[in-house]
């Protein structure tokens, strides 16, 4: 056997995908601890339990993620980039255009057409967590509903109410008013997904749109948005097999995979 493991430390979760002979076998979604070596043991420790292995059976594992320096057990770090990029199109072989939107950051890669899961061109947000994870749980509070509820009601707008201010903590404000003056809920819902949409779709245009486009991340599970970004794209995303969230593990654990195989 040649079991691999990625580990995605992340600011809002950590994931782990295991790989044996080139098929996943477990993975896990944990909350980020303080510590993102805590975060780490984890989410491997969750993964392993699940096949019941020992972390001493692994024959490589690969870190990603803003803590990827912190994780003690990682043979080798690479940058969460690349292994978004690697795990879409381990998924999807004619992934052109990715979409990656975490919990503080939001990403458009544009994959090289002729290297399955090679990285031609990416963008990054600036430091601003508007359109992010983090946004839309700050948003999904100010309504007092869980960030899961907030896409299937998004989708039931009758309308978008925008929502003009481009900083978060001015967007929480601008909720709040739009909330006493008694606009339905659903509408202002639909503006902050559409918020939210319109700061991805701006870096996508910079790196420019080659199908098919899909989306990874936490957010990719947000209807609300994935239905906004369409919607500004005029194009309908093609949806990857599996959970989202795990991709940037997945994409760790493809790379864990192609080393230890050397």
């Amino acid at each position: 056997m040649s079991i691999v493991a990625g580990c995605d430390v992340g600011s809002v979760t950590g994931k782990t995908v295991i790989l044996d002979e080139g098929e996943i076998i477990a993975y896990s979604v944990v909350p980020s601890r303080p510590l993102p070596a805590k975060t780490a043991a984890d989410t491997m420790n969750q993964a392993l339990e699940k096949v019941g292995l020992d972390i001493k059976e692994l024959k490589y594992v690969v870190g990603t993620g803003y803590g990827r320096v912190k994780i003690p057990f990682a043979n080798k770090t690479v940058s969460e980039i690349a292994c978004h990029a690697k795990g879409a199109a381990w998924l999807m072989e004619t992934a052109g255009t990715l979409i990656d939107i975490g919990g503080q950051d939001c990403k458009a890669i544009a994959l090289d057409e002729k290297v399955r899961g090679k990285v031609k061109s990416f963008v990054m947000n600036d430091k601003c967590a508007a359109g992010t994870g983090r946004f839309l749980e700050v948003m999904a509070a100010v309504f007092e509903i869980g960030v899961n509820e907030m896409g299937p009601l998004a989708i039931q707008a009758q309308k978008i109410v925008p929502i003009s201010s481009q900083c978060s903590v001015f967007a929480e404000s601008e909720v709040i008013s739009l909330i006493a003056e008694e606009n339905d809920i659903t509408d202002i819902l639909a503006g902050v997904c559409d918020s939210a949409a319109g700061r991805i779709v701006s870096l996508v245009g910079r790196v420019g749109l080659r199908e098919d486009v899909t989306i990874s991340g936490g957010v990719g599970k947000n209807i609300g948005v994935v239905t906004a970004i369409q919607r500004r794209l005029d194009i309908e995303m093609k949806r990857l097999p599996g959970d989202p969230q795990i991709v940037g593990a997945l994409g760790a654990a493809v790379i864990a995979q192609e080393i230890s195989s050397k």
